[in-house]
């Protein structure tokens, strides 16, 4: 079987209301969390796009659109847990997960066990195949100025051809 890759990107802001901050699945912050119309998760986010991507699918837009009500406040977990499954229907398998959150704060390490605990049963992975790490933007631009978060997601995958 080939091995592809995937490549996902988002960026969210930081909500004006209170609401709960979720990064790979995992609480972060009660209060200080990110605008969006799901539970606004940009790890999900990216490597959901990752996996779509490898796959020739339509990005999460185009699966969970931002207008739905039925989506509203989703967790983002289903929308992993859907890129998989297309995955799956195309006889595909997840070899590997490597992501990367960029924000000024919160610092995620102690998390990182965690969002791994929370991803790996639905990429169907062993934890140590998912990378999951954090950089600031050094004061730049709009992350920088603690706007937001972003996160990069890459994947390789085995899919029959």
């Amino acid at each position: 079987m080939p091995t592809l890759t995937g490549l996902g990107y988002d960026i969210h802001r930081f909500s004006p209301s209170p609401r709960p901050l979720i990064l790979g699945g995992v609480q972060v912050h009660p209060t200080r969390g990110l605008e969006g119309h799901s539970d606004a998760d940009v790890l999900c986010h990216a490597l959901a796009d990752a996996i779509l991507g490898a796959i020739g699918e339509p990005d999460i837009g185009h699966w969970f659109p931002p207008g739905d009500p039925a989506c509203a406040n989703i967790c983002s977990l289903r929308i992993v847990e859907k890129a998989v499954e297309l995955l799956h229907a195309q006889g595909g398998s997840l070899v590997n997960a490597d992501c990367v959150l960029i924000a000024e704060a919160p610092r995620i390490l102690p998390l990182v066990p965690q969002m791994k605990s929370a991803l790996a049963p639905i990429l169907g992975v062993q934890e140590k195949r998912i990378g999951i790490k954090a950089t600031t933007n050094e004061q730049l631009g709009a992350i920088g100025r603690s706007e937001g978060m972003a996160a990069f997601a890459t994947v390789s995958l085995h899919l029959p051809v």
